[in-house]
């Protein structure tokens, strides 16, 4: 474990690389077995390191269809992180859980992550699946990447309302017609929602 630690301290540079955090999050996931990858991303988040820090988040999403306690962890420790990055981090974990389970499967959990009192944790959902329609049964059903995007429309978190005007206009490159038709169904009257309508109908408004 202190030779993993020593050799990411050389690799990993200080300034921002999520490539390289990315790339060896998965290369250690690849090579190891899920009890090792569920220790070793506890161990690397205490670390000192924001960098190394990423790579425990991603380690314990990868494990976390094994391990509840992981993606508790998650939600509840990594989402007051206070680093931006290590919170894009968090979207990365949780969409690569999502995948793992599978998106249909995981709808539930989408829905209770998207109901949380965190705004990190809303937005790693929002953030996280982005481009939603590109990832499996959203892209057969994109209605439903749309209808569940739409909850978020009036957030508390203008930090969470823009990931989700975002993500509605990504998915209107593709979709047009199914954003269109949420859009048209919104009362105009809150500024919140004023904003994510602006934001979500760039392309079709």
């Amino acid at each position: 474990m202190n030779d993993f630690v020593t050799y990411l301290e050389e690799v990993v540079p200080e300034k921002d690389s999520l490539k390289l955090v990315k790339t060896e999050a998965k290369k250690y996931y690849q090579s190891s077995l899920p009890e090792e990858c569920r220790e070793t991303g506890y161990t690397l988040y205490r670390s000192g390191n924001s960098r190394i820090q990423e790579i425990g988040v991603l380690l314990l999403g990868y494990c976390a269809h094994l391990y509840p306690d992981a993606l508790a962890f998650l939600r509840e420790t990594v989402s007051r992180h206070k680093s931006l990055k290590v919170q894009e981090v968090l979207a990365v974990a949780f969409d690569n859980h999502c995948r793992i389970i599978g998106y249909e499967q995981a709808l539930p959990l989408i829905r209770e992550w998207m109901g949380d009192a965190s705004p990190n944790v809303r937005r790693a959902v929002s953030e996280g699946l982005r481009v939603w329609t590109a990832r499996p049964y959203f892209k057969e059903n994109p209605h439903m990447a749309v209808e569940l995007l739409a909850g978020l429309r009036e957030d508390a978190s203008e930090y969470v309302r823009k990931s989700v005007g975002n993500a509605l206009r990504d998915i209107s490159r593709k979709h047009p017609a199914h954003v269109a038709r949420e859009l048209e169904s919104w009362d105009l009257s809150s500024k919140r929602v004023q904003q994510v309508y602006q934001l979500a109908g760039n392309f079709i408004l």
